[in-house]
């Protein structure tokens, strides 16, 4: 997958109003209590604890916030041995960033429970979030950073090697690969852009042109001019030998030799995750470049459902796995200034209300004085 920037969106002035939807809550001090004695409501739930969702809740739990990550184990990128790019932890198998993760996390009070989010509704005031197993926990905002997956190319033998020899990001995984015989399948607009990316590893390339449209004349002198080599032809196998990728089979027979395979997955919400978000009320939205479809949203996350916040891929198709996390991180802050927000509403409203306990209290102080203990 190429790492293009996202179309612009629109950017709205206005930010969803949350002022009336928590007023059934307590509130006593400086600090939230929808129901102390019920361990099931939280300040936020995320859905997703991938390094978006982790991010997130690190930077929650370091915010004194009540937070639940419910994940149901699968990341997007558990096919790929390591992951490349993400300072500090380059060439760490993705698995180790997740545990390491969620270590953290722990530490601040954040709970992580193994789940995956099946319906969302409104409970007064709160989201009402029901797991696959019928535990139904509440919470003051939403935050979702998960459900895409990877639609690959229906070539047989290829879903096999998918992480391996057959990839999808120059950035990724283009120095593994680096002067290696490497051809790109096109399945839509953007191969021979993927090509061209491409060609930065390795001067051993060719466009395989599958089922993608034939590039056109500017592009044609574009690639022979970058020494791109252009196939015809379906692509009906790959070529394995030792377990390792050694070519591409064309219709016609003949076998391209080849020692990795770049392609352009389709990301997409699996049938449970698209089941949850219609129950949000989130409609994923196709990306004009043939990516995909993904989670709409404003500069920190927001989403046009009030309380609910976008993070990952979930709301960007080309982030890696340190921008997926940089974009957890900003999704918490914006939270957590929500949710301050809130409180304070909240405690400026007790203040003002004359049969609070905090006001009784200021009156029967201001009456009695000292005389008032032991009354």
């Amino acid at each position: 997958m190429t790492r293009e920037p996202r179309e612009p969106r629109e950017i709205r002035e206005t930010r969803p109003d949350h002022s009336g939807l928590y007023d059934g809550d307590r509130y006593e001090g400086d600090r939230y209590d929808g129901d102390r004695h019920d361990s099931e409501r939280y300040d936020v739930v995320i859905v997703g604890g991938g390094p978006a969702g982790l991010s997130a809740a690190l930077m929650l739990g370091r915010a004194r916030r009540s937070v639940l990550v419910l994940d149901a184990g699968e990341p997007r990128n558990a096919p790929a041995a390591h992951l490349h790019g993400f300072l500090s932890r380059d060439g760490a198998p993705p698995g180790d960033l997740l545990a390491a993760g969620r270590r953290e996390v722990a530490g601040y009070g954040v709970e992580v429970r193994t789940g995956r989010a099946r319906t969302t509704v409104r409970d007064g005031g709160l989201f009402a979030v029901t797991d696959d197993a019928g535990r139904t926990v509440r919470a003051r905002r939403l935050l979702v950073t998960t459900g895409f997956t990877d639609e690959l190319p229906d070539v047989p033998g290829l879903a096999r090697r998918w992480g391996r020899d057959v990839l999808h990001c120059p950035y990724c995984h283009g120095w593994e690969v680096r002067d290696a015989p490497i051809g790109v399948l096109s399945t839509g607009p953007m191969g021979v852009h993927q090509a061209l990316l491409f060609r930065q590893w390795t001067d051993r390339l060719t466009l395989l042109l599958h089922t993608g449209p034939r590039p056109t004349e500017e592009e044609s002198e574009q690639l022979a001019a970058r020494g791109i080599a252009v196939v015809s032809g379906e692509v009906t196998g790959l070529e394995i030998t030792d377990d390792r990728l050694t070519g591409a089979r064309l219709g016609t027979g003949e076998v391209l030799p080849l020692q990795a395979l770049a392609v352009a997955p389709r990301a997409v919400p699996g049938a449970a995750t698209a089941a949850f978000l219609d129950s949000l009320g989130l409609a994923p939205t196709e990306h004009p470049s043939g990516m995909g479809s993904y989670l709409a949203a404003g500069p920190a996350g927001l989403t046009d459902v009030p309380g609910v916040w976008v993070a990952g891929n979930a709301a960007d198709l080309t982030a890696n796995v340190l921008a997926s996390a940089a974009s957890g991180s900003a999704a918490a802050g914006a939270i957590n200034a929500d949710l301050v927000a809130e409180d304070t509403r909240r405690a400026v409203r007790a203040r003002k209300d004359p049969f609070s306990a905090a006001s009784e209290a200021r009156v029967c102080e201001l009456v009695a004085g000292d005389r008032r203990h032991g009354l």
